[in-house]
Parts: structure tokens; sequence; C-alpha cells
């Protein structure tokens, strides 16, 4: 499988990104038919073997991607490391931290929906990450896809940059090919299932349209450079050669800010077109800026270029569980050289560790390697203590590479197991679970005792629990979904907060004055010490700060940790004898209870951005119903086919069920996505009810 001695210049590290359902997965299968990997192509749903990427049971049974599956493939000289990456939103921290990594991106369209929810936030990450792209436009072939409507979708909803290159030949189920308007040449097949295309003139009633289009990307590509820019003006198109009109789309494209577009069936032999856009005009790690991150004893910022040369620095992106090799950890190599057997140091944690083996990965199978460089991806086995978003660095060189920061998981569920044999049984996987997945938290109610798992959404938690099930033959029992709440302050109080006891021999003092005050959203809780001269000894300052940091962490007015505030320590007295740490602690402690209830206290709700497509004979019931979940809607759009599309802002408290809610509600012909927006105030009589649900418990 391995071909070696591919030069870094022609590496290609992609993402196959989308909205679920438009065909991922699909298409990185058809790419790997083509390039030689797979000798059949595997089909997403149904009770075949499954897609290659799509290897968990899970996948194989919803017919939609949860993890993200590295695979490696070779096309015309060039090693493509793909990355079939979840559309669904629960599982977008899947393709932050795979977009973190990659250096292109090949972004999947439905042709007979055009631009969704789901494809504009994972546009969003992209830009994030500057990204460069090109766009696919799958399934045109089948009735209602539509080559040129959801172009006009990717200029509305997206962006005006986004140029055909290539030109669909036929209409729906008569698609038969495209038109390259690079070369202008017709490539055509019988069956999607040919083994090649048909080199060929261009269909004479198609020949006018293919000259304009032509045109226009020509005006765009020359944009890239002054002197092809001056060419064209004075000498015309003909005076640009296919190797100019190629060299100048690559450097928009690799500017992240114009992307070309090609289309058709992303089963077929149409996908060698794709290969061909990835090679000629995706970045290879030479590409792109060299990587910055920070010396970790100095704190100066240092640069690593992309050569095998240069000292180690490598991020690692996602942590597998191998059912045969154990703990995998997939990494990006940005400089230097990684080899099994080595040692390297993990800059995040600054311990040591050794590389056991390296293993190139084809989604579930692998191959083991003795050494992976710079600009290449690859698993490793045998890190104990190395998670994602860690940098591991050469021992002589440490370097921290930025990590990657994941959202707060806002929905959680109690999960307690059927027999004493599955209590061990279930800590170890959820552990397990803990390590692979950066945005499942799992922590202990102390007032129940309960373990409570929380996630991205209902689907993250329901494949979690049964993954527990399958992959660590784990029984338990599940509680409803419950929303993470939070409390917070509005106004200002300023309070004593004096722990005194006397009972004989010594006692216990501790007397301060605490200032509390709202904080900027998503800035936490943050203390500050203004004491003038020595009314609070130094060394009781830190236990005040621990007492109030702990009570906030319990919730004070209904048991929710409490977010967003300042905590200002500015007055307080002492005794000689009596006072000690735990004293002070304490006196914190109930500063932050007396406080908190004293500065208009909140609590905070996370509310969900939805959107929902559905057609327009149910769009007054969806939108009754989104009203009566105490739903904002924020715009309504007309998409192709006469469907509706919906936005809104809704508490997610109100949406448990909604997925199902909506297919009834329409005939099984609405559907929706939702995503966290913020956290927002609770009105006071749903707060209310909330503070005595609490209570009751």
């Amino acid at each position: 499988m391995a071909q070696a001695n591919v030069q870094l210049k022609d590496f290609r590290n992609i993402g196959i990104i989308a909205h679920i359902d438009a065909g991922k997965t699909t298409t990185t299968e058809g790419i790997l038919y083509r390039t030689g990997i797979n000798h059949k192509i595997g089909e997403v749903r149904g009770d075949g073997d499954g897609a290659t990427t799509d290897w968990m049971a899970q996948e194989k049974e919803r017919g939609i991607t949860i993890t993200s599956a590295a695979v490696t493939c070779f096309w015309k000289g060039c090693k493509i490391n793909i990355i079939d990456t979840p559309g669904h939103i629960d599982f977008t921290a899947e393709v932050e931290r795979s977009l973190r990594v990659l250096d292109g991106a090949v972004t999947v369209f439905d042709g007979k929906m055009g631009v969704e929810a789901q494809t504009e936030t994972v546009w969003r990450q992209a830009n994030k990450y500057g990204v460069p792209r090109i766009c696919f436009i799958n399934k045109i072939n089948q009735i209602g896809g539509d080559f040129y409507k959801s172009l006009d979708t990717i200029h509305n909803r997206l962006s005006k940059h986004a140029l055909p290159v290539h030109l669909p030949i036929g209409f729906e189920k008569e698609i038969n090919g495209l038109i390259d308007l690079l070369d202008m040449k017709a490539y055509t097949y019988g069956d999607f299932t040919d083994k090649e295309l048909t080199v060929g003139e261009i269909p004479a009633d198609m020949l006018e349209k293919a000259k304009n289009a032509r045109s226009l990307l020509v005006e765009a590509a020359v944009e890239a450079e002054d002197e092809l820019f001056e060419r064209f003006l004075e000498q015309g198109e003909e005076s640009i050669s296919l190797e100019d009109l190629k060299r100048a789309l690559r450097k928009r494209v690799l500017a992240g800010d114009f992307f070309l577009v090609t289309g058709g069936d992303g089963r077929g032999v149409i996908v060698e077109k794709i290969l061909d856009l990835v090679a000629d005009f995706l970045p290879s790690p030479l590409d792109v800026e060299a990587i910055q991150g920070t010396n970790p004893k100095t704190g100066d910022v240092v640069e690593r270029q992309p050569a095998d040369d240069e000292p180690l620095s490598a991020l690692a992106f996602k942590i597998a569980s191998d059912p045969f090799v154990g703990r995998l950890i997939f990494v990006r190599v940005y400089s230097g050289k990684l080899s099994a057997g080595s040692y390297i140091v993990n800059t995040t944690t600054g311990e040591k560790e050794r590389i056991g083996r390296i293993v190139r990965m084809h989604a579930d199978k692998r191959e083991d390697i003795d050494a992976v460089g710079a600009g290449d991806i690859a698993a490793v086995v045998g890190l104990k203590s190395t998670f994602t978003g860690h940098t591991l660095a050469d021992p002589a060189h440490p370097i921290v590479l930025e990590s990657i920061v994941f959202p707060e998981p806002p929905v959680s569920i109690a999960v307690e197991p059927k027999t004493k044999a599955d209590q061990e049984k279930m800590g170890i996987a959820l552990q397990r679970l803990a390590e692979e997945d950066p945005t499942f938290r799992i922590h202990t109610d102390d007032e129940t005792g309960q373990t409570i798992m929380s996630g991205m959404g209902e689907l993250h938690l329901d494949i979690l629990v049964d993954r527990m099930k399958r992959e660590f033959n784990v029984e338990a029992n599940v509680g409803e979904p419950q929303v993470a709440f939070r409390e917070s302050i509005k106004g200002t109080s300023a309070v004593q907060g004096k722990h005194a006891k006397q009972s004989g021999g010594r006692g216990q003092y501790g007397d301060v004055w605490v200032r509390f005050e709202p904080n900027e959203t998503g800035k936490g809780f943050e203390f500050f010490d203004e004491i003038k001269g020595g009314v609070v000894p130094q060394e009781y300052r830190g236990p005040v700060q621990a007492g109030i940091k702990e009570t906030l962490e319990g919730g004070v007015i209904a048991g929710y940790p409490v977010v967003d505030v300042k905590a200002t320590l500015y007055d307080g007295s002492y005794h000689d004898v009596d006072s000690s740490e735990l004293a002070f602690k304490l006196a914190g402690s109930l500063a932050a209870r007396e406080g908190i209830k004293r500065a208009t206290p909140i609590i905070l709700e996370p509310v969900m951005k939805v959107e929902v497509t559905t057609p327009e004979e149910f769009m007054g019931d969806v939108i009754g119903d989104l009203n009566a979940r105490r739903g904002r809607i924020e715009a309504m759009e007309d998409l192709q086919g006469g469907a509706k599309l919906i936005r809104a802002i809704v508490p997610l408290s109100n949406l448990f069920g909604y997925t199902n809610d909506i297919r009834s509600m329409s005939q099984g012909r609405a559907a929706s996505t939702m995503e966290l927006a913020q956290y927002e105030e609770v009105p006071p009589n749903v707060a209310q009810q909330i503070i005595e649900k609490r209570a009751s418990k």
C-alpha cells in the first residue's frame, strides 16, 4: 500500500466536511476505490460490509459518521491523508479538532438541498482555522439535484467567490460527465461504475456556456499575479496558458477566500476529478505558514518549519481505543521526525514519554511504520499521559503549540450500573470514553451520589451509552436528559463573612469583607485582593479565595455552579491566637453565600440555535410549536423545491425529543439541526420552578 519517497510538496492533508447526509462518507469511499485502496465501494447504509471509514457498529446502523476516520491514499504522485469528519452537530468537536491539523478541505454539498445548516457551521470552522477549500456538489444525478441552484445557495449563504471549474453534462438522471473548464474537454462515462472517463469534445449545445464560465474563471485567476493581469488586459484570454491558469488559481485557492466548485455522483468515476483538484489546488504542508508555539521555559514565541531536520513538534488531535492495539493517539507532525522507540516530552504536561509503535491508519486497519516525518499524520501506540490538544516535542528543544478549545457540554444524564459487577467496568468505560472525547464530561453528584454524564446533545449521549454497552459490556440504567443550568448575578453586594467559635481552649476566628459584582460573560470566577496593610495576613487570603470558589462551584440559590462573578477581598480582621487557614476559608464561604443572595442572583440556561427545514404546508405548525417552546424566530428563507428554512433561538430545556416531535408534526418531511448559541437569563417564573424542583430532590 505504501508509496515511499513522496516529497513534502506532494503531501495533502485534507478533510471531507459537510452537513449530515450530504455524502461525505460515500465520496470518501469513491476516492478509496479510485485510488486502489478498496476493491469495491462500501455502502453507508444497509447490511453489507459498510463504508470503510464508518467502522463503528453505531455508524453502520445509523448511516452517519461519528468519529473522524483517518485514511491514507495515493494519486498521481501525491500522498493524500484524508479525514472523513462527522456532519451531525453533536459531533462538531470532531470537525473542530480535525480542521485544526488539516491543511485543506473538500466541502461536500447535497445537490438536492444546497447549503444546509451544518454546512454553514463547518464552513465557519474552516474559516476560523484558515483552511483552503474546494466545493463538491454531490447527488446532482438524483431527482431534485441541481448544480446551478446549489451554486446559488453557496453564493447567497457562504461566499460570492465560488466559481465552477467543471460544468455537469446532462441533468438529474441524465448526467453522464462534466466539462473541464481548464483544458476545455468533456469527460464522460456510461455508468458511475465505469472504470475510467472518456475524454472528448464539448457538446455543441454547451460550448457557449462553457466559454462564458471559463472567461469568469480566467478573470478571477489573473487577479493573483500582476504580470498575468497586465498580459490579460493587453492580449486577452488566449494569452493565458493552461499552466498560467492553474498556477494563478492555486494561489487564489490557497489564500482561503476563493473556492473552485465541481459536481457529480460521489460514488462514481467522477471522483477522479475531485482527486485532480486536491492534487492541483489544495495546499501541501509547505504552502501553509510555519507553525508557531511558545517555549515553555522562557515563554518566547518560537517557529518550526515543516522539515525533517527541524526539532520535533507534533500535536495530538484525537484519541481512539483500538480493540487490537489499545490506546491510539493520532498526531500531526509539524516539524522533525517522530520515530518508534524514541523518547519525547509532552510539553503540555511536562512528562517524558516513550513512543511505542507508529501505525499508518486506514480507518480501522493499520500498517506499522518506523517513523513519521514533518507534514504527515499517523497514529502512535504507547503514550499513557497524552490527550487531545497536547504537544509532543524534542526534549532538547521544547515547544508548546496552541491547544484546541472545546465548548462546555450543555446536556447531562444520570447513569447507574445495573449490577455490582457492572460498577467497576462502568468506571473504566467512562474514563476511556472521556479520554477519547473532549466534549464528554463525567462527575459525581455530591447530593445524590449519582454518576452524571454530560455531552453536546441527546444523540451524543445516546451513542456513548450504546458504546459503553457494546465495547465494554456495561449494562446501565439511564435517567432523563437534564439541562446544565448555571447561576450568576446581575447586581453588586458588599458583605461580611465572619466565622468565630469560642468553646474553651483555642477558638476559631476569621473575619472578611468581600465585594461581589458581575464579571464579563465567559470570564468565569475572578478573585481580587485589595487589602491595605495587614488587617488580613497574606497567608489567610488564599484560603479566603478557596472558600469562595468552592461555594460558588456548588451553587447558592439552586445548586448549579455560579459563573462570571468577580469577588474582591477589601477588609477584615484576625486574631493572633484563634485565626487559622480553615477559619478564613469558612469566612470566605459564608461571605459567598450571603453575597450572591444579595447581588440579584439569576439562573442562566443554554439556548440553542435551531434551524428547521420544512415543506411550506407545515410552516405554521412548526412556528407555532417553536413559540410554545419559548423560541424566538430570527429569520425565514425560501429554499429549493418550495421548502422553507426557519431559524430560531430556543431554550435547550424545551427541545428534548424535538427531532421526533417535528417528524410526527410534518409526516416525516421536516428536519432540524441545533447547536449551542449561548447562555441566557431564565425568566423569573421559570427560575422559580427550577429552584423549587431542585429543592424537592
